[in-house]
């Protein structure tokens, strides 16, 4: 695994350890709501991740146990890449960023999705780690 230097032992700081990059953020975004799990997928995202952080950031996930990444079936040459248990538990705090983000900034996201985690957000949250579970368990 690989090692995180912690700043403090206080509990926001050492999530930031893990999570407060904005791109970690972003390639969890995608996994759970654009249902991406291969690099090539992440390459597409609007952001324009860059190859070498894209490759980083994946190496950190895995290595914190956030996510898995195996062979894919079609292509020996080709990675997958699926939520952990511990991956799936940052749901609520994806859903929350998305929250705040359209409540306070500029933001363009489908209206069905906010509508969804507006009028019900735990419900959403349940939703999309149940298909997050599923995705991994095939």
């Amino acid at each position: 695994m690989k090692e995180l230097k912690q700043r403090s032992p206080c509990p926001v700081s050492t999530s930031l350890d893990v999570l407060g990059d904005k791109w970690t953020l972003l390639i969890l975004r995608d996994m759970v709501f654009a249902g991406k799990s291969s690099y090539g997928q992440f390459l597409q995202s609007s952001e324009k991740i860059a190859t070498n952080v894209l490759a980083d950031r994946l190496a950190l996930l895995e290595s914190q146990g956030i996510l898995t990444k195996t062979v894919a079936a079609d292509k020996k040459s080709k990675y997958t890449y699926r939520l952990t248990k511990k991956g799936v538990d940052t749901v609520p705090i994806i859903v929350e960023l998305v929250l705040w983000g359209t409540k306070h900034c500029p933001t363009s996201i489908e209206l069905s999705l906010l509508e969804e985690l507006q009028t019900g957000k735990d419900a959403a949250v349940e939703k999309y780690q149940r298909l997050a579970q599923e995705k991994n368990a095939v």
